[in-house]
């Protein structure tokens, strides 16, 4: 009886071991590497430039095929690669986020791809702030002095 327990349990214990090797096997397909999947834009003042970009690389062994983008929000606007991204190459989803609104922002940025994670989710945050009375007094004594 302890012989068919021992023998019982070394094979449940074979069996999970060969699951968890299969499912550490790197996996077919195009695959997303971003060089980051937040970007900061920290503190930038009300209707300076918005745009920044999501830098990535098709680690897998496929070409990778960006199907849609969708920001948020309709503050948030993505814009995706038009040609597919070959395994190796670099590839970049550039994003425009309206600086006319005040205050601090979180957003998200869904990508939908053939990749092997078909959805995937990158942030874009910050702050958006007045610009100061300080800094408009200056430009205006500026542009009376060079007149």
């Amino acid at each position: 009886m302890k012989k068919l327990a021992l023998v019982l349990f070394l094979s449940v214990f074979t069996i999970s071991l060969n699951a968890q090797d299969s499912s550490t096997e790197k996996q077919d397909g195009p695959a997303f590497k971003f060089e980051h999947e937040t970007i900061d834009y920290g503190k930038i003042v009300k209707g300076s430039n918005g745009e920044r970009s999501f830098v990535f690389t098709n680690v897998g062994n496929a070409p990778l095929v960006i199907e849609r983008v969708q920001g948020s929000c309709g503050c948030t606007v993505p814009t995706k690669p038009e040609k597919p991204i070959l395994p190796g190459e670099k590839g970049e989803i550039k994003v425009k986020y309206d600086t006319n609104r005040t205050g601090g922002f979180s957003k998200t940025v869904t990508i939908i791809s053939n990749a092997t994670e078909a959805r995937k989710v990158v942030r874009i945050k910050g702050l958006v702030e007045k610009p100061s009375t300080a800094s408009v007094i200056e430009k205006e004594k500026s542009v009376l002095s060079n007149n």
